[in-house]
């Protein structure tokens, strides 16, 4: 009660709500332009923050981060291209409801899944952020080892249809992943005396030029123009109470593999969005819609991706420890004013942490009607006549990745990524798992190697971590029913002998 009674009072005496509205409205603009990141989104407003309050300069912060999640979704619906990391698996079936005239109902869908998956995600922080922060201690290498293969076998469902190519463009994720600095000795890989790639090659800016960029290149070569929404599809539509129905399980299995990735520092919100979309084609009653606009196919990485949000602030807040780049900033702005996060900021002054947790519950509660206020000019230029928006496009996303690092050398990745991305379109080879490769590359080799220094070469002490056996084995399990599935699909569409 001492701690409602906190709360409550800071939300009447300083500027909480205000900075959780205004940091909720930014965070959907930054999200939504293609190349701006939630942490670059954040970082633009770090330098504003030095004169502002702590308390409602770490809200700020935190609901930009959260609003960004939320706004990646958009320009994945309207214009196939992923405005953060982890809508990249939203776009798989919010795109095909656009191009059928349902982008309100997706853009709703994607709405209604982001606010549930923001409260799971913040309720979770609020309750359980000691318990779970003392779970995640007991991660080692060998265990987020094993988590990256287990996120890695959603390859087999994001093949569409063909596993061979999938694991081709997965490899080719990986290779890329391998390019900078290697992570246990220290020594330059594939940068060809470049300095800009020791850090490697940035996981947006592939992102950009393999969706952007390649889209418009792929527009540009077929001259037709797309169908343009029209009437009330253009209008952000929420779910009626029937496709509730249908979404709850979809929105559960979200949340609930968000918040599992959350609280381990890098898995992700991309990790988590990936095997959510997983997960839900997995226990879907509908399987043959996702890939082809599929509503619960934009529900679950919605969901898991902002509950991802809520539950990523557990090891900041719990051990000072930035689990991404985005809770990295925010870090940055507990230290402008003199806070180091950690256990002792909980004794020592949780009313920085109260503030916080009510100004989280105020912007996920503003999330809906800044997303009304902000979703029209978005949809207004899906309906501008195709060169205009391909130019547009092809400007916005061009200017982002500049504006990153102001590197002409970030300008080049993304227009060889475009350009290689049309390559994949030509002879049918999927993207996503080659996101999903570069996700997890960093991760997989890191900890691998880490692991076999620690036991001197010897493989089998990934059999004596509990908690790496259960994911290897979840891993073995998915991938079995996949290729199982997969053979009933072939042998189902083969054609029958001619009758003698």
């Amino acid at each position: 009660m001492d701690a409602l009674l906190q709360s409550f009072g800071l939300l009447t005496s300083t500027l909480i709500v205000p900075m959780a509205i205004l940091g909720m409205v930014w965070g959907i603009f930054g999200g939504a332009l293609p190349g701006i990141s939630p942490s670059i989104t954040m970082a633009l407003l770090l330098p504003f923050t030095y004169t502002l309050d702590p308390i409602p300069a770490i809200v700020l912060l935190a609901a930009t981060y959260v609003g960004a999640e939320y706004g990646g979704s958009v320009p994945a619906i309207l214009i196939r291209t992923p405005g953060t990391n982890a809508a990249a698996a939203t776009l798989i079936d919010g795109y095909e409801m656009k191009k059928q005239g349902k982008a309100g109902e997706a853009l709703g869908i994607s709405l209604y899944a982001s606010t549930i998956g923001n409260f799971a995600g913040i309720l979770c922080l609020i309750l359980f952020t000691a318990p779970l922060s003392q779970l995640a201690l007991q991660f080692r290498p060998t265990t987020y080892f094993a988590l990256g293969l287990l996120g890695l076998s959603v390859i087999a469902t994001v093949s569409e249809g063909l596993l061979t190519k999938g694991v081709l463009a997965a490899l080719i994720g990986l290779m890329i992943a391998t390019v900078g600095t290697d992570p246990v000795s220290g020594v330059a890989r594939f940068t060809y005396g470049s300095a800009d790639l020791l850090s490697g090659v940035p996981i947006i800016l592939v992102m950009v030029g393999l969706f952007a960029v390649s889209e418009v290149l792929e527009q540009v070569a077929t001259k037709s123009q797309w169908d343009a929404v029209k009437g009330n599809a253009s209008r952000l539509k929420f779910p009626n109470w029937a496709m509730q129905k249908r979404l709850w399980l979809s929105n559960l299995i979200g949340s609930g593999i968000g918040i599992f990735c959350g609280i381990m520092p890098g898995a992700g919100g991309t990790v988590a969005s990936f095997m959510a979309y997983n997960e839900a084609k997995r226990f879907s009653r509908h399987k043959e819609e996702f890939g082809k606009g599929s509503p619960e196919g934009v529900a679950a990485p919605e969901a898991a991706n902002n509950a991802d949000a809520g539950v990523g602030l557990i090891p900041l807040l719990s051990f000072g420890i930035p689990a991404s780049n985005s809770t990295a900033i925010l870090l940055g702005g507990f230290l402008i004013h003199g806070l180091i996060p950690g256990p002792v900021l909980f004794d020592r002054d949780p009313t920085i942490l109260y503030g916080l947790f009510s100004g989280l519950i105020v912007a996920s509660i503003a999330l809906i009607p800044a997303a009304y206020l902000t979703l029209s000019v978005c949809v207004w230029l899906v309906n501008r006549p195709k060169p205009y928006l391909m130019a547009f496009i092809l400007a916005l996303v061009l200017t982002g990745a500049f504006s990153i690092n102001n590197s002409v050398f970030d300008l080049g990745i993304v227009l060889a990524a475009g350009v290689f991305g049309l390559g994949m379109r030509y002879f049918g080879l999927p993207m996503l798992p080659v996101i999903l490769g570069l996700v997890l590359g960093y991760m997989i080799e890191a900890n691998y190697r880490r692991s076999l220094v620690i036991s001197g070469g010897d493989h089998t002490i990934f059999l004596e971590d509990p908690i790496a056996v259960v994911f290897l084995a979840l891993s073995v399990v998915f991938l079995g029913i996949s290729l199982v599935q997969e053979f009933r699909t072939r042998r189902t569409d083969r054609p029958a002998p001619p009758a003698t």
